[in-house]
């Protein structure tokens, strides 16, 4: 096993070959390569298809992506740990994450936080016993129109008060809607009576 120091952390960067992702995963991945002449372009499809695939990005995960684009293990791992949208460690069935910037914090990020902290008894980061859910406060989601906000897997959901979102969380224990990869299939989300996925309320 070989170490290299990244970003001050030494990581392990064992070529694992026993990953395997799905063949509609490498169909995926071999359309991107295609489309796009330069590889740095299929990096965020390519990690997300990584992410749909292994429910969040392992290290195991992000070496599959650096070796499948030819793109250095170094650069892949700095895209993967910038953007919030890529979960690098294990997160709950529905992942909700909660704009703190400035337009949602005026609009009342802050008792949005307070209410999944004590509505799911769960600080930022854990994962509840189950395995349904997890949380954390994230920067700029690009919503600052309809603030506050938040991103439950991919879908958007805003103009938010805590009793609204009291009121969602509700819902989604009850239906249990698939709310993952809306952005690809736009079927997702069905089962959410009332909350229609990227509604603006």
């Amino acid at each position: 096993m070989k170490m290299e120091k990244i970003n001050g952390v030494n990581r392990d960067i064992k070529v694992e070959a026993d990953l395997r992702l799905s063949d509609a995963a490498e169909a995926r991945i071999e359309d991107l390569m295609h489309r796009y002449p330069c590889s740095n372009s299929a990096l965020l499809p390519a990690l997300y298809i990584a992410q749909e695939e292994c429910s969040w990005l392992t290290d195991r995960a992000i070496r599959w992506v650096a070796s499948r684009l030819n793109l250095p293990l170094a650069h892949v791992l700095e895209v993967a740990t910038f953007y919030t949208m890529f979960y690098k460690q294990p997160v709950g069935k529905y992942h909700i994450q909660i704009c703190r910037t400035l337009s949602c914090m005026l609009c009342g990020a802050k008792k949005l936080t307070e209410q999944v902290r004590k509505r799911l008894n769960l600080s930022a980061g854990e994962v509840s016993g189950d395995g349904m859910w997890s949380f954390e406060e994230v920067e700029c989601l690009g919503s600052c129109g309809t603030a506050p906000m938040v991103e439950i897997n991919d879908t958007f959901f805003e103009n938010l008060t805590p009793e609204k979102l009291n009121d969602l969380l509700n819902k989604i224990e009850k239906f249990k809607p698939d709310l993952r990869y809306s952005g690809i299939l736009e079927e997702l989300g069905k089962g959410l009576e009332g909350f229609p996925k990227s509604s603006v309320w």
